[in-house]
């Protein structure tokens, strides 16, 4: 499958032909460059290795600087496999050749993208499964109104059962959005908008699916 590395700017809207306002996410994808070519024979499988966004020699080791210099280009900070890209890119993943966003994506095509959520830290039952609390303070309830509950029973079967939703670390996942149209793309300036919200802070590194 097709893709591009590309870091989360921000978000903006755009109107479309009915002046209706679209809530959309600007994202600087690319130019990456092709690190590594893998095929059936030697590896097992066909995959593009992408790489993205420059990275400073001091931090990089020796084996990295290896395998970038295989491919004629300097360290980068993100690298990204694609598995089967298709036979119309083949001329195009040729070892330090950049990709850009506009061989990849057009405007009203559409695509998978995937982020890794903010962080929240440890949170509550409120914040991470929308439990709504006791919803009052009455009965001298004055400590009761984010608490979790009941739990599990006492003589049977005297444990909390898997699954539970309770308190603990919230955020940080990977994961993927689908079917975000192509509202815009600058080529010039390697920026593409996509309607709706894509997972993520600012300065977040984004992987686009075709």
């Amino acid at each position: 499958m097709p893709g591009i590395i590309g870091k989360k700017v921000g978000m903006t809207n755009i109107y479309n032909e009915a002046g209706k306002s679209i809530a959309c996410t600007v994202i600087e994808a690319g130019p990456c460059v092709v690190t590594q070519l893998r095929n059936a024979d030697t590896d097992g499988y066909r995959a593009v290795q992408l790489a993205y966004d420059d990275k400073k020699d001091k931090n990089t080791s020796k084996a990295e600087k290896g395998h970038y210099a295989k491919a004629g280009t300097t360290p980068k900070k993100k690298q990204v496999e694609f598995r089967d890209f298709r036979d119309e890119y083949n001329d195009q993943v040729v070892l330090g050749k950049e990709i850009k966003i506009e061989d990849i994506f057009k405007e009203n095509d559409f695509l998978d993208a995937i982020g890794t959520t903010k962080g929240k830290g440890f949170q509550g039952v409120v914040k991470r499964h929308n439990f709504a609390g006791v919803g009052q303070a009455t009965h001298g309830q004055h400590n009761r109104l984010r608490a979790p509950g009941s739990v599990g029973a006492s003589s049977f079967p005297s444990r909390v059962f898997k699954g539970m939703r309770m308190a603990g670390r919230m955020g940080g996942n990977r994961k993927k959005i689908l079917n975000l149209r192509v509202m815009k793309i600058y080529p010039e300036k390697n920026l593409i908008i996509v309607s709706g919200s894509i997972p993520g802070a600012k300065n977040s590194y984004v992987i686009l699916e075709k």
